[in-house]
């Protein structure tokens, strides 16, 4: 065999092994993807990281505002961040009226009056029991409020011990003119033995509003010029010297 001859089979042989080589990769790959495992394995690592990024985006959604944040939008909606915290972590903060209070006397100088017959206290000593009964002609009633003149006897204004609407005006032979008042939180006062009336039913009055002026009553005309003051908490009548405040 010449050279050339020798030059052309090593040729044919390097070639053959290099188609060789390269038949092999495909047959390899071929191989791989019939095994049964291999499917379910490639959906199973693609299924993780969907449900992963979904995790992350759903995470980064729901992560709370910071402070100052909170404050911003709690700011815009109207409020400060102090208020909107408080509104979020105490559930009691939501009933807090924007203006409380406290019973009044319904008189302008609380230290020109006295109390003239006190409370029926149930619970109360016989004393009370006895200064507490109201006569009329030959019954005695419990005294069911207060009542309240002037060491004079000489009249005086009637005000509103808590703000909020009249809801009657009636002229009752033996109580008198009587105002009543209905306000925030189930409350009711009551004045009776009035004079004139300064109001009519539907008003709005304020703490301090004069409704009327103190006068005479049929059933405690030994009284003289009083006001006959009651007071109602969910419809039940409580002692007025309890909550009023000390002269």
């Amino acid at each position: 065999m010449n050279e050339q001859d020798k030059n052309k089979t090593n040729h044919d042989e390097s070639l053959k092994n290099k188609q060789g080589d390269s038949g092999a990769q495909p047959s390899s790959w071929n191989r791989l993807l019939s095994k049964r495992w291999v499917f379910p394995a490639v959906y199973t690592a693609a299924a993780a990281i969907i449900l992963t990024l979904v995790w992350v985006y759903q995470d980064a959604g729901q992560k709370p505002l910071n402070p100052d944040t909170a404050a911003v939008v709690s700011q815009e909606a109207g409020g400060t961040g102090t208020e909107a915290g408080a509104t979020k972590n105490d559930p009691a903060a939501l009933e807090v009226v924007a203006s409380a209070e406290t019973l009044a006397w319904p008189v302008a100088s609380p230290a020109d009056v006295e109390v003239v017959k006190p409370f029926y206290d149930e619970n109360g000593t016989e004393e009370n029991h006895v200064a507490a009964m109201v006569q009329y002609n030959d019954t005695f009633v419990p005294n069911a409020g207060i009542d309240i003149a002037r060491e004079d006897n000489q009249s005086f204004d009637v005000k509103a011990a808590l703000s909020g609407e009249v809801t009657r005006v009636e002229d009752v032979a033996v109580f008198g003119k009587v105002v009543e008042v209905t306000s925030a939180g189930n409350l009711k006062t009551v004045y009776q033995s009035l004079g004139d009336t300064k109001v009519k039913q539907g008003d709005e009055v304020k703490q301090g509003d004069t409704l009327a002026t103190a006068g005479r009553s049929e059933i405690e005309k030994n009284l003289g010029n009083h006001v006959h003051f009651e007071v109602y908490e969910d419809g039940k009548v409580v002692n007025p010297s309890d909550l009023l405040p000390q002269r």
